[in-house]
């Protein structure tokens, strides 16, 4: 009997803590999870600067072809490619003798004409006399002085070729017709030179002061004439800051430009519009034909930056996750600048001063979940922004 009494018991025990296990498990499920923790920043309008970079070729204010204007053999070349030459410089002697030859000739002609003169003027001044004591016609001192008239006229006609000659025979010595540097020169002496070759002796170019040449799509334009004011494009063109030139090697031009003229016209071809840069050149260090980048700074006053690591791509928009005073999480939509600051978006549409965004680890998060937020310093936040 003892025995059954002790199972009994034993049975109720067991009973007993299987109820309690029971009703924890189920308390348990019941139980609402956790509010994570999630680090937020508040976003504070900042004042910065952006900058664009555009593809650019050089070209010096003045490329002048030197072409020869009389045919001949290339004498002899006093210059060197890369050559910096002043103007009226000799560049090149052309072996052309037939225009020696035609100088000697027009001085002959000139010579014979003059003798010529002289010999009418001989004639009138003996019929003169005897048309005035009426021993001669009047007419026989008028053909005379027609005479005189036509070799005079000739005389004139031998100057004038003499004067043609000497321009010919001058075009075979060829001057820089401005200050600048030497290009290629494709030709060497001996070399049989035409007025009618396609190809220049050389090129000079004026370097002094250097164009640079880009293009921008028509948006870019658009956003580029609505970030000065003026009434009309040269009037904004007046208020733009000035410009940097980027070289080849990474590194920055010393001197700043400033933009000087955008063409009135968009490429159909390609959509896009030129613009010139010009840049001082005292140390000669930019050359014709030479790439870079021509870099534009976009000033912006209190502007909306949020970091890119904070964004949700989707379907080709952006979005963030804010957080109100409850901190419950709103997915919303935002739009931007094309052109970033170094890792952050310049926000134009879907944020406000004060906001609170999600900086990171947002992906297991949903619209309209709660969150405990953690506050991070905006200051540390926004130190990674470039000057």
């Amino acid at each position: 009997m003892k025995t059954s009494l002790q199972s009994v018991y034993l049975l109720l025990s067991a009973l007993i803590v299987l109820s309690s296990c029971g009703n924890d498990q189920k308390k348990a499920a019941n139980a609402a999870p956790a509010v994570q923790v999630y680090p937020v920043v508040t976003i504070n309008p900042i004042s910065t600067s952006l900058q664009t970079d555009y593809p650019a070729t050089l070209e010096g204010i003045q490329n002048v072809d030197i072409r020869p204007k009389v045919d001949g053999f290339i004498e002899k070349i006093f210059v060197d490619e890369g050559a910096a030459v002043k103007k009226g410089q000799l560049l090149f002697s052309i072996n052309a003798p037939q225009y020696e030859q035609m100088v000697r000739t027009a001085n002959a002609a000139i010579s014979s004409a003059e003798a010529e003169v002289n010999a009418a003027q001989l004639q009138v001044n003996k019929t003169k006399p005897l048309v005035e004591k009426d021993i001669i016609s009047k007419y026989d001192l008028e053909a005379a002085q027609l005479t005189l008239q036509s070799r005079r006229a000739a005389l004139s006609q031998a100057r004038a070729e003499l004067a043609n000659a000497k321009v010919n025979l001058g075009y075979t010595r060829i001057t820089s017709p401005v200050d600048g540097v030497i290009g290629s020169i494709p030709f060497k002496t001996g070399s049989l030179v035409s007025g009618t070759s396609a190809q220049p002796l050389t090129t000079v170019s004026n370097i002094s002061k250097v164009y640079a040449y880009f293009s921008m799509n028509e948006k870019q334009l658009l956003d580029f004439s609505r970030n000065y004011d003026g009434k009309g494009l040269q009037a904004q063109i007046k208020n733009i800051p000035p410009v940097s030139l980027v070289l080849s090697d990474g590194t920055t031009y010393a001197e700043n430009g400033k933009i000087e003229s955008i063409n009135g016209l968009i490429n159909t071809n390609t959509g896009s519009v030129s613009l010139r840069a010009t840049f001082s050149n005292p140390s000669m260090l930019l050359r014709s034909g030479a790439s870079a980048m021509v870099r534009i700074p976009q000033h912006l006053e209190n502007a909306i930056l949020i970091p890119q690591k904070s964004t949700i791509d989707l379907q080709g928009k952006k979005f963030v996750y804010v957080v109100d005073n409850k901190g419950i999480i709103k997915n919303t939509e935002v739009e931007i600048m094309e052109l970033a600051k170094d890792n952050f978006y310049v926000v134009t549409k879907g944020l406000k001063a004060g906001d609170k965004i999600v900086l990171e680890g947002f992906q297991s998060l949903k619209d309209g979940m709660e969150i405990k937020p953690e506050e991070k310093n905006a200051d540390s936040v926004y130190s990674e922004i470039s000057k």
